[in-house]
């Protein structure tokens, strides 16, 4: 038991720094392409002409924020099909405005906008700051460059309760227009571009644009009595990239094509050129069938059909203080390992098929798979499992680690998960 809780702490610290270097998907795709690249993997351009041959080990970058990367099995894949694990890349946070510059009562300040399911209240009194991508002109041509300021540079203050009397009585209520605007100085409106552009060394005036998110500058950390908690900003779903990542990188040889695809927009809905709803997947999967060295009759159709994918994002563990929230004996606990999530209107893809699936895999590891079904009075959220199913017609299970918290600015997981879920996930690849 000591051994597995230290490959655990292990695992967890690995994640730690993973999330440390993510600030933005921007970043989170520069991590796992790096760690890809010291594994043996080589990016494959999207406008280039491929070639591949079983073991090669390729990934492809779609936009700056989705990666999909790939091990190619010794089989045809219409013969030994494709091994997904699918996950995304973003997180809900607050996103700066096209022109963002705001001055207010003698407070220079930042306008933002609210990115996916945000937990407003875990927005104020943090120390954030400013990270993203900047499209510069240079020599003619326009490059993106990331951008992290690092150091804390806004805030969005709480009221006092002196002037909300009634706030732990009655609740806090938030206006995003009105109330999770941040103050970055005093004075007039601040100059955004001016300040980019001492970031990255380059001329204000050839700043075109900008993707920019606000971060909590707090560094991950692992935390609880026995260091058997990790405390960090955007473990949804950071930690299921980072162990997908893992689990790639250490799969075994195998006839299946293996793959992991890192979408970003998930939490808005994927519908874009570079979440589960656009091409990218499919795109990729289709080449590899194509330009195989062996060439098999109906090839695409066929693989699709022999194909497994896990779509991994974060579970609900059940909370203490709330626990009438979960469904009686639906009720995971952290650190007990991966859940199945299912659901009969199909937010989540999973049936009894690739349950068991999934479930034989964790018996591999050792442990039995937790389950999670939503209150039958409450709505059940989704995850790209059933868009991607939809799409390619894949058999589809979804899991995650269990965590509390989830869409706060600062998330709780387990640290012994972290190990589960890459094991299990390495083995779902093989």
């Amino acid at each position: 038991m000591a051994a597995l809780r230290e490959r655990g702490v292990a695992a967890a610290r690995d994640l730690c720094a993973f999330i440390d270097r993510s600030p933005t998907p921007y970043h989170a795709v520069r991590e796992v392409a790096s760690r890809l690249v010291a594994a043996g993997f080589s990016e494959l351009g999207e406008r280039d002409a491929w070639a591949v041959a079983p073991g090669d080990r390729r990934f492809v970058i779609r936009g700056g924020s989705t990666i999909v990367a790939f091990v190619v099995g010794a089989e045809h894949p219409a013969l030994g099909g494709f091994r997904v694990i699918g996950a995304h890349t973003d997180s809900p946070n607050l996103r700066v405005k096209p022109s963002a510059e705001l001055s207010r009562s003698g407070y220079q300040q930042l306008g933002v906008e609210v990115y996916g399911g945000v937990l407003y209240s875990t927005w104020l009194d943090r120390d954030l700051s400013v990270a993203g991508r900047v499209h510069v002109r240079r020599d003619g041509r326009i490059e993106r460059l990331l951008v992290d300021l690092v150091r804390p540079v806004a805030r969005v203050p709480n009221l006092a309760i002196h002037l909300n009397r009634g706030v732990n009585s009655e609740g806090l209520v938030l206006n995003a227009q009105k109330h999770l605007v941040p103050v970055i100085g005093l004075g007039r409106e601040a100059d955004l571009n001016a300040l980019l552009a001492r970031a990255i060394d380059a001329p204000r005036d050839a700043i075109l644009g900008f993707d920019l998110c606000l971060y909590d500058t707090l560094k991950a950390s692992l935390g609880g009595l026995s260091d058997e908690f990790i405390f960090a900003s955007r473990l949804d779903n950071l930690a299921s990239c980072h162990a997908a990542t893992a689990a790639l990188i250490g799969a075994a040889p195998s006839a299946a094509t293996r793959v992991i695809a890192l979408y970003d927009h998930e939490e808005c809905g994927s519908r874009s050129a570079v979440g589960a709803a656009g091409s990218v997947l499919r795109d990729v999967l289709a080449r590899i069938v194509d330009v195989y060295p062996a060439r098999e009759p109906q090839a695409f159709a066929r693989a699709m059909a022999g194909s497994l994918l896990v779509s991994a994002d974060m579970a609900h563990a059940v909370h203490p203080n709330y626990a009438d929230q979960h469904e009686p004996r639906h009720a995971p606990q952290i650190n007990r390992g991966l859940v199945i999530k299912s659901n009969v209107n199909q937010s989540y893809a999973t049936d009894g098929a690739t349950a068991a699936a999934l479930e034989a895999l964790c018996h591999d590891v050792g442990y039995a798979p937790q389950r999670f079904v939503v209150r039958s009075d409450l709505p059940c959220g989704s995850t790209i499992g059933p868009i991607t199913a939809a799409s390619l017609g894949i058999a589809t299970v979804d899991v995650g680690a269990p965590m509390l918290s989830m869409h706060s600015c600062r998330e709780m997981a387990g640290t012994l998960d972290v190990h589960l879920s890459i094991e299990t996930y390495r083995r779902a690849l093989s």
